[in-house]
Order: C-alpha cells, then sequence, then structure tokens
C-alpha cells in the first residue's frame, strides 16, 4: 500500500468518526430535550390559559394581555431572551365603526384610510416572542402558535365563556415545551430559532401579519412551524390521528416525521398531507404568502370548535404530548438540519 493510499484511507476513517461524533451528539440532544416534554406541563398550560377567570382570551381585552404576561413570564423564567427589547410586540389594528362592513387591519395604508373616517374601532395587541441564538446569524425558523380566542358572549344563554383549550392554548403548550426541549439539549442551534405566539388570529391572522410586513430580518426566516388546534380527537375511534401539513417543495419535513416516529416510538398516527401552496387555515399563511416553507400540526375539527364547550377537561393529554415530541423533533431539524 502506498503511502498516499494510507493517508487516504486515514483521512476517510477521520472524517467518519467526526460525522459519527456528529450524530452521536444530535441524538444525545433529542433525547436530552424530548425528556422535558410531558403531560404535566401540557395540563398546567392549557388549564390556566382555558381557565374561566381569563374571559376567553380575546385580543384587544384584559383576559388576552393575561395570556400574554403569563407566557412571556415563562419565557424570562427558562432564560429565553426577548426578541426585541422587550417580549411584547405591540400593534394596533383598525377597523370601521361596527356598523359598516370591514375587518380589522394591520396594514398602514388600510389603516390611513379607516382612520380618515370620523368614528372607527381601534384594538391594542401584543405578540410575545423570545429567542435562542442561533450559531449563523443569516439564518431564522421560527415556531409558532396564536394564544388568543373569542372571549365571552354576556348574552349567551348557560355557558358565556369561550374558554379555547384546543382553540389555541393547546399550540401553546407545544411551543412553550419545545423551547424549554431546546434549552435542554444543551446545544447552540445551528440556525436561530424565534418563538412566537401571535395575537389577534381569531381577528384575521393580525399578529403574525403585522409581525411579517414588520420584522427587518423576515427574509432570513428558512422554516415556520406552526400549531393549531392539537388537542382534540375528530373521530373518537382514531385518538392517535394527527393530520401533518406541509409544503410540497420541501419533502425532508414529511421525511424527518415518518423516521422520527419509528426511531421514538411516537403514539401518532400521522396523515401527510404535502401542499403546493399552504395559505388556508392559520398563521401558515402569513410566511406561506413570502414563500416560506411551513409545517404545521393540527387535528381537525370537533363539535366544541368555536364554541363555549372548548374546555380543557375534554383534552387528549396523551396526543398533545406526542404531537409535542414529534414537533420538538422536527423543530430542531429544521433549526440544524439542510432541507
Amino acid at each position: 500500500m502506498t503511502k498516499f493510499r494510507i493517508l487516504f484511507l486515514a483521512l476517510i476513517c477521520a472524517v467518519c468518526a467526526q460525522i459519527d461524533a456528529a450524530s452521536r451528539t444530535q441524538c444525545d440532544a433529542e433525547k436530552k430535550g424530548l425528556a422535558t416534554i410531558n403531560r404535566a406541563s401540557a395540563e398546567a398550560t392549557i388549564g390556566f390559559l382555558a381557565a374561566d377567570e381569563l374571559e376567553g382570551r380575546e385580543a384587544g381585552w384584559q383576559g388576552g394581555r393575561i395570556a400574554g404576561q403569563y407566557i412571556a413570564s415563562l419565557l424570562q423564567l427558562w432564560g429565553i431572551e426577548p426578541l426585541f427589547d422587550s417580549y411584547f410586540q405591540p400593534f394596533e389594528a383598525y377597523r370601521a365603526e361596527r356598523a359598516k362592513p370591514g375587518r380589522l387591519q394591520v396594514h398602514p395604508d388600510s389603516i390611513a384610510a379607516i382612520k380618515a373616517q370620523p368614528v372607527h374601532q381601534k384594538y391594542a395587541m401584543r405578540n410575545v416572542l423570545g429567542k435562542i441564538e442561533g450559531k449563523k446569524k443569516d439564518e431564522i425558523v421560527i415556531v409558532g402558535a396564536h394564544y388568543d380566542h373569542l372571549g365571552y358572549d354576556p348574552m349567551l344563554d348557560g355557558d358565556k365563556i369561550y374558554n379555547g383549550a384546543d382553540d389555541n392554548a393547546s399550540g401553546v403548550s407545544a411551543v412553550l415545551q419545545i423551547a424549554r426541549a431546546f434549552l435542554a439539549t444543551g446545544e447552540q442551534p445551528e440556525r436561530t430559532v424565534i418563538f412566537a405566539f401571535w395575537d389577534g388570529e381569531e381577528k384575521g391572522l393580525l399578529g403574525s401579519k403585522y409581525f411579517a410586513q414588520v420584522y427587518p430580518d423576515i427574509k432570513k426566516v428558512k422554516g415556520y412551524l406552526n400549531f393549531d388546534m392539537i388537542g382534540r380527537n375528530m373521530d373518537e375511534s382514531r385518538p392517535k390521528h394527527v393530520a401533518f401539513m406541509y409544503t410540497e417543495a420541501t419533502p425532508a419535513f414529511g421525511e424527518w416525521l415518518k423516521k422520527d416516529v419509528k426511531q421514538y416510538n411516537l403514539q401518532l398516527e400521522p396523515d401527510y398531507r404535502p401542499w403546493d401552496n399552504p395559505v388556508g387555515g392559520s398563521d401558515n399563511a402569513t410566511f406561506a404568502r413570502l414563500q416560506i416553507p411551513i409545517m404545521w400540526y393540527h387535528t381537525n375539527g370537533h363539535p366544541d370548535y368555536h364554541m363555549p364547550g372548548d374546555e380543557a377537561y375534554k383534552i387528549n393529554w396523551e396526543k398533545v404530548v406526542e404531537i409535542s415530541k414529534a414537533s420538538f423533533l422536527g423543530a430542531w431539524k429544521m433549526a440544524n438540519q439542510k432541507f
């Protein structure tokens, strides 16, 4: 064997050893993160956000502000940095007086036209945004869910509060568990990860729209993971069902989930739905319209959708935990791998 061939083989062995070590590090990080995701945390978060005392968390109302403060307090407690100077990104939404047609708007041109009218409505809202800085300063991924819901209706006969346990306290619980799991890995991700809690989704995706139009680094966002309703069963005979929608042009998202379900024995039966342009349904639409690849977990509708009966005691806790685990693994890969 020539000296050149010996050196060449030695180089290959060294490279393989580095790849193997990196793979083991990633696997260890995933296991550490998974170990922090549990039912008790899901119950605590969903139970608080869906409590009657928050009166349905309507955007712009006191219950919604309490919910936002609760989320920001947890991020601060865990040591996750705010994206800006504060965890809160305040914004205003406007529309015409309620007797006139029209939806709330956050775009400056639309706001200017509405404010030109002598009588109009103004809502004060705020997103909650935290981050874990990545090694690459020019690449960002976002994990998000809306935290607002429909509030309460004093004219209802009976239960007057739209608690929104599934919609979308369940999604908020997943984002919070993922944020804590990232910290537990002990590893800095390659890309910066923003943990986003949107306000005003129920009134027209207002929080995510506002963020996208003013965030100076929006072009650095490489992927977005969305949660909206991950805690109920559309079909009670299929308690492990979850719809997994993702950008069809990014097949890695589906491949990751298939691999993780098998490797970690996740108790889920995903319905894989690659979507050419995922612009419907929730805050994923805001980012899909900007050609940002998205993943979206959703467990479909149920009889309590947008009704006062959407309460915490009806949540499928095992499903919420398993989806949170699966999505942490996907978010970790989104933050660290090429796709």
